[in-house]
């Protein structure tokens, strides 16, 4: 790769570090939804060291009962940076495997292919790519610093994919506007909501809880994404509440039609128009029952309203005790309570019931 490759890369390093290791029991919960797509399809792990991936050791080991044609899965070479693995191969490989050979449904070191790339083994590199190209789905945790450009090229180069990333990239543009179109969506989830990883450096992630007899960091906010269908996807979300004759407990919006809900449990069941809902909202959305309108905070808020928030509006906030920034050129969706607070909620996605 060129100089700019390596200066971002030394970019993401000093910005977080990104050396997560996924559980196997994690994988296994997961990929237990998606058995029927692997069949005859060849899997790719292209963040993944071999020798300590816990993905490499799902798809191995389960080879023949997935009915896998091939696992391709590649190891990027020690530098500065840190991807999904201990980074401490001083050459950077991929490995090909096809299958137990010789009878004991294990993945021995003979049935393994061992080639070593020329490049660093990066997943933009040219001979990333080109296996990349080889496979039908990628499953991996890719590294979060660099999430937008992984899930770009995996919709570029049209692959099936399952990986593990951050719930804030549900905030990015580029990767909401693909769950809007249907192209991506997220997956069955971590068990309660947490993820527990390994990480030999577990004193740099301040929004993880360390547990030293287990080793693990846990995490709130980390997802599955995926384009892979599963069959948990389309079930209903069990509406209770009713908007008619409890209107005052869905202020509506000071600059844009719609109403504000702060939790998914309490999404009206007689409400016909478009609804704020927080973005937590994406773990149960099925995609048969609600329309996703887009988003009523950030990037995407133009698409929804080229109206911004009165000065009045403004000024209410302020002098009920709010803060943050207010910009002309970036509004946001703000509603006033019973109490008339003005109130601007954090990040909203706009969606309609279509089974009304």
């Amino acid at each position: 790769m060129g100089k700019s490759h390596n200066k971002n890369l030394h970019n993401a390093k000093k910005g977080k570090n990104d050396e997560f290791y996924t559980q196997l029991s994690d994988i296994e919960r997961e990929l237990k939804h998606y058995k029927h797509h692997f069949k005859d399809k060849v899997v790719y792990c292209n963040c993944d060291d071999p020798r300590v991936s816990n993905f490499f050791h799902y798809f191995s080991y389960n080879f023949d009962k997935l009915g896998l044609k091939k696992l391709i899965t590649t190891c990027y070479k020690s530098q500065s940076w840190d991807l999904f693995s201990d980074n401490s191969s001083e050459r950077a490989i991929y490995l090909e495997y096809n299958g137990d050979k010789n009878g004991n449904k294990v993945p021995d070191p003979e049935e393994i292919g061992i080639h070593y790339l020329e490049g660093d083994g990066d997943f933009r590199s040219r001979e990333s790519i080109e296996l990349l190209k080889q496979a039908d789905i990628v499953v991996t945790n890719p590294p979060f610093s660099l999430f937008r450009e992984y899930v770009a090229q995996l919709i570029e180069y049209d692959k099936k994919f399952l990986i593990v990333g951050s719930r804030n990239a549900l905030t990015y543009k580029e990767i909401f506007i693909l769950i809007k179109n249907n192209k991506l969506w997220l997956g069955k989830g971590f068990q309660g909501g947490n993820a527990f990883f390994q990480t030999p450096n577990y004193r740099d992630f301040a929004s993880g809880v360390y547990n030293e007899e287990t080793g693990l960091v846990k995490f709130r906010n980390i997802v599955w994404y995926t384009n892979m269908d599963y069959e948990a996807r389309y079930e209903d979300l069990i509406l209770y509440k009713l908007y008619r004759g409890n209107e005052d407990d869905f202020p509506k919006y000071h600059n844009y039609d719609a109403i504000n809900v702060d939790k998914t449990k309490d999404i009206p069941q007689d409400y016909a128009g478009n609804i704020g809902v927080p973005i937590t909202f994406l773990d149960k959305f099925n995609p048969n029952q609600f329309e996703l309108i887009g988003q009523g905070q950030g990037n995407l808020y133009r698409e929804l309203t080229n109206k911004g928030l009165s000065q009045q509006f403004v000024d209410d906030y302020y002098r009920t005790g709010g803060t943050g920034s207010i910009k002309e050129d970036h509004p946001v969706l703000g509603y006033y309570d019973r109490n008339g607070k003005a109130i601007i909620p954090y990040m909203r996605i706009i969606v309609r019931n279509k089974r009304i």
